[in-house]
């Protein structure tokens, strides 16, 4: 069974019937399968009667035999009843407990009204009465152990119960042959107890295996669809709100890496005891798989107090959550990032959207820095669509020719153009512009940017290739890396076959890599080891955007880095601004103690260049120089610079 709280009727209501509370335990699938019976015995006991009718008459037990048949159309009429509000509109979990036991109530009664038609025809042994008695009780006590066997608190009590007046009848004959008959009673009543309950046996196994995560004992991802589909037919009938809540573990796969899968199972185990216990009750508790659980709460009169209740469960679990886990003498410190979806009655959806949407907002946990809350929003579905928009749109940019390569130039104090930028911009057929800090991420998560990157770079190579065929060489050309594209496994071979083919390994030194903090801070030694071998091949290396992230001087003592670029939000207000001044002097000292070039961008106001013109031999970048151009406007920009000296000895050769 799944660690789920249930609720529970009054109390008064389960002591009405002893097995009634196997009755409460039972798996509310199996109710449909007991529903699809009622007509069945029905037609069971409705169409025989006539023929006991008709037998009465003939042989003088026609009152008796009326009146059973009066009492069991009246009984068939409340199995119908049952029958048709199974179907009629979804039940709460209060509403089909106390279905549950009308039901039992009505088989009980039922089947009892068989055993009152033995009794009544047993006794008209002088018209051989007696053997349709008899048949007719061994037939009810089949029927009972083929068809309700889902219901152990039915068949248990009354296959016994049903056996022991035709076993009591042939003890009663008092001859020898009516002795063996009563041990042949006694016998089917063994076998057919055996086999119904066996087969209940093998069903809620079956069950089991099939509904349940075999690690943690909750159900698993399709039986949670389905509960959650009631559950929203329940909440959509009442009118009333509830939550979903998805649960993911942060680092999870650390603790499988590192530890092994062993200890990671126990975590698992741990984490599931805690959720459960500290669950109100009606609440259900299943894992979606791997380390991601999932709560659906009951229903709630109001959207307020809904939301209310799913943020005080959400942060509960956060704290419980954070306790240290001791596993196998290891102590384990986790975390959670958990989305909420509110279920609105005004808003139907089905159960996969549900959990799609709230698996939305716990993924933009993750993006928030894990250990937190999220409510799925309209305005969080909207990113979600625009972001699937532009993941659908990205994969056929380069195809369809969206993809424009930009240069900027970066010019030194007097003003001639030493090196340009490779920018990159996307104008979208459907979309419309859109800005690289939106796709260039995106484009990152799917593994689009080692395909994207590789184009840029090629049309990079392309142009400084093109640009000193034209007698305009430039000192140097930056090309901005991805972090997921500069760890990529072959990103390595892939430059040294992009020089080869476009420019010629002797031209590798004039091409800068601009790289951010970020990815140094990812995986440091991987990234020397990259770095490296790209130096080997001449390659030089920019920090971007220094000092607006993990800034560290470890990095530069351990990294070959060539230069860093002074970022925007710093000399925006350079001029005048007491703080960015202070920034910028240090970057700069640093940069002198260390040997780096700088380049400072976004350099757009003559007051801004002005004061960084007094503060170190920098390079600018920016507006107040010139905007991002394509190859044929940067060429042309380059031609009539009067600053710009050309220096053809750094000519590229031509390159097939």
């Amino acid at each position: 069974m799944a660690l789920t709280p249930r609720d529970n009727p009054p109390a008064s209501s389960v002591r009405a019937l002893v097995p009634a509370r196997e009755a409460l335990r039972a798996e509310p699938q199996f109710d449909t399968y007991l529903t699809r019976q009622i007509p069945v015995l029905v037609a069971l006991s409705l169409v025989p009667g006539l023929g006991y009718i008709l037998l009465g008459a003939l042989h003088g037990a026609f009152t008796a035999a009326a009146a059973w048949y009066s009492v069991m159309f009246a009984a068939s009429l409340w199995g119908l009843q049952l029958y048709w509000r199974y179907h009629r509109s979804p039940l709460s979990p209060e509403q089909r407990l106390r279905w549950r036991l009308h039901l039992t109530l009505f088989l009980y009664l039922y089947l009892a009204l068989w055993t009152a038609i033995f009794l009544i025809f047993v006794r008209l042994d002088s018209h051989n009465l007696h053997y349709i008695a008899i048949f007719t009780q061994i037939g009810a006590t089949t029927v009972v152990a083929a068809l309700l066997y889902p219901a152990p608190w039915v068949f248990r009590p009354l296959i016994p119960a049903m056996m022991a007046p035709l076993a009591g009848y042939f003890l009663l004959i008092g001859d020898w042959y009516s002795y063996v008959l009563a041990a042949f009673s006694a016998t089917l009543a063994l076998v057919l107890f055996y086999a119904a309950n066996s087969s209940f046996g093998l069903l809620r196994n079956s069950f089991h295996q099939a509904s349940h995560d075999a690690l943690t004992g909750l159900n698993n991802r399709a039986a949670f669809i389905e509960h959650l589909e009631q559950s929203l037919e329940v909440l959509q009938h009442h009118g009333q709100y509830s939550y979903l809540l998805l649960i993911d573990l942060d680092h999870f796969k650390t603790v499988n890496d590192l530890l092994g899968h062993d200890i990671g199972d126990e975590l698992l185990k741990s984490v599931t005891r805690d959720f459960a216990n500290t669950l109100p009750p009606g609440h259900h508790l299943a894992r979606l798989g791997g380390d991601e659980f999932v709560i659906v709460a009951p229903g709630k009169e109001d959207r307020q107090t809904c939301e209310r209740a799913a943020r005080r469960l959400a942060h509960s679990l956060l704290q419980v959550v954070k306790t240290p886990y001791i596993i196998r003498n290891h102590h384990l410190h986790v975390s959670a990032s958990i989305g909420i979806r509110l279920i609105e009655p005004a808003q139907p959806v089905d159960s996969h959207q549900l959990v799609r949407e709230a698996d939305i907002a716990m993924y933009e946990v993750k993006d928030r820095g894990r250990d937190g809350v999220v409510v799925f929003s309209d305005e969080l579905s909207r990113a979600v669509e625009r972001h699937l928009q532009i993941e659908r749109c990205l994969h056929f940019a380069l195809h369809n020719r969206e993809i424009e390569v930009l240069f900027q130039p970066q010019v030194d104090t007097t003003g001639r153009i030493r090196s340009a930028e490779t920018l990159i911009r996307w104008h979208s057929a459907e979309l419309g512009a859109v800005s690289p800090a939106e796709f260039i991420p995106i484009a990152e998560q799917t593994g689009y940017i080692s395909e994207l990157g590789d184009a840029v770079i090629a049309r990079a190579f392309q142009a400084l290739r093109d640009w000193d065929r034209a007698g305009f060489p430039l000192e140097q050309l930056a090309i901005n890396i991805s972090p997921r594209q500069l760890v990529h496994l072959n990103f390595v071979h892939r430059m040294q076959d992009l020089i080869t083919r476009y420019l010629g390994r002797e031209h590798a030194h004039r091409i800068t890599l601009e790289i951010t903090e970020h990815v140094v801070a990812e995986d440091t030694d991987r990234v020397i080891h990259i770095m490296q071998a790209l130096r080997q091949m001449g390659l030089r290396f920019s920090m971007d955007d220094f000092g607006t992230g993990f800034s560290s001087l470890s990095y530069l003592k351990r990294l070959p880095f060539d230069e860093l670029k002074i970022d925007r939000s710093f000399v925006r207000q350079v001029d005048h601004d007491t703080n960015d001044q202070a920034m910028v002097r240090t970057i700069c000292d640093i940069a002198r103690q260390f040997g780096l070039a700088v380049v400072a961008e976004g350099v757009e106001t003559e007051a801004q260049y002005r004061w960084l013109t007094t503060h170190g031999d920098l390079l600018f970048q920016g507006f107040l120089f010139a905007r991002p151009m394509d190859a044929n406007a940067f060429f042309d920009h380059c031609r009539r610079a009067p600053a710009l000296k050309p220096d053809t000895s750094r000519a590229a050769p031509a390159a097939g």
